[in-house]
């Protein structure tokens, strides 16, 4: 499905981080490999570092933090917004929304539409495609998303394929109309065939929490894990994106009538290094315009990757210049979507810490 939007901005971005960094050897003497395996790993899927959230921090607590450090350094009026979306796979509560908590938190106005949004790793793309929708409307000029994830306590501390990666952060992405004509192009895709690619068993009403959910156990390739645990299927989860990122790219230069040498950076998901060193290889894009560096830095928040690739790797460029962008979310659900647009004259586009 295609999309095309005019007179539309994104005015400034922050990302906020847990401040809490836990080194990658830190936590290798908990898997089922030899160091040198485990050294291998490391360097293979570029793991480095990552961002945790303390115990009991949830991702409202990070949006609220970010609020407040914009609302405090006079960078966004709390009167100003006219809809505030709430992209997560790690909402406080089964109910009520988030994003009518953390309204209720500043009590904004009441004339205004709160929204969650449950999506993942293309959660930066759906929430800005929404916003952008909502901004056609002649009663709304400014859209705050924001997209936030605490996964780690649903990952096993026993399981090597998404404990190394897997980080907290969320974003605060100020979305309004423009008064300089622009188009903005985007896509999306989904298919619920492979949803079980990426997903966590139980806790929800299919197969509530249990003490026989939460039994770890250990699967053929030595990795131990419960039913409350994330799941990925690594292989599906890559031949998925080989197969259906390059063309979702290519189609979305066709309909902005331009070629893939006239991007400046492809602002991907960041699932991890190897991945997007293949999938830049699919797409003939030098490595220099796909930033691959913070699944080492960060670890992977899912959805969060891409406003922190652009907030760590663009910072001032995009304040003091602009940039023409390809930003691309693809996992969870299986969704893919992918965004072109010029990033320029922010606000603000920075890192806090939390």
């Amino acid at each position: 499905m295609d999309f095309r939007f005019q007179n539309k901005r994104i005015s400034g971005i922050l990302t906020v981080l847990p401040e809490q960094v836990i080194p990658f050897e830190e936590e290798m003497g908990n898997y089922n490999f030899s160091p040198a395996k485990c050294q291998k790993l490391k360097l293979a899927m570029g793991y480095k570092e990552h961002r945790i959230a303390k115990k009991g921090q949830t991702s409202s607590d990070f949006c609220v933090h970010g609020l407040q450090y914009l609302f405090d350094e006079g960078l966004l009026k709390p009167e100003e917004i006219d809809a505030l979306l709430f992209v997560s796979q790690s909402p406080d509560y089964f109910m009520p929304p988030t994003s009518n908590i953390i309204q209720g938190h500043f009590e904004l106005k009441h004339d205004m539409i709160c929204l969650d949004i449950n999506q993942g790793c293309a959660g930066f793309e759906v929430g800005l495609i929404q916003a952008f929708m909502l901004l056609d409307q002649p009663t709304i000029n400014k859209v705050v998303l924001l997209n936030a994830d605490v996964l780690s306590p649903k990952v096993s501390d026993q399981d090597r394929n998404s404990k190394p990666l897997v980080g907290d952060a969320a974003a605060i992405t100020i979305v309004e109309k423009s008064d300089i004509p622009n188009t903005i192009y985007a896509n999306i895709q989904m298919d619920g065939t492979g949803a079980m690619a990426l997903n966590i068993p139980a806790g929800g009403f299919r197969m509530p929490c249990t003490a026989e959910t939460a039994e770890l156990k250990e699967d053929a390739s030595g990795n131990f894990r419960a039913l409350d645990n994330l799941v990925m299927k690594g292989d599906e989860v890559f031949n998925f994106v080989q197969r259906e990122v390059p063309p979702m790219i290519e189609h979305l230069m066709e309909e902005a009538q331009i070629s893939k040498d006239d991007v400046d950076y492809y602002m991907f998901h960041q699932p991890n290094k190897f991945m997007l060193h293949k999938l830049a290889d699919k797409l003939e894009i030098p490595y220099e315009k796909v930033p691959a560096n913070i699944v080492e830095n960060f670890g992977n928040a899912s959805g969060v990757t891409v406003p922190t690739n652009i907030s760590y790797n663009l910072g001032d460029q995009i304040v003091n210049g602009s940039k023409k962008v390809c930003m691309a979310g693809f996992g969870v659900g299986l969704t893919w979507s992918s965004i072109y647009m010029e990033l320029g004259n922010l606000k603000f586009n920075q890192i806090i810490d939390y």
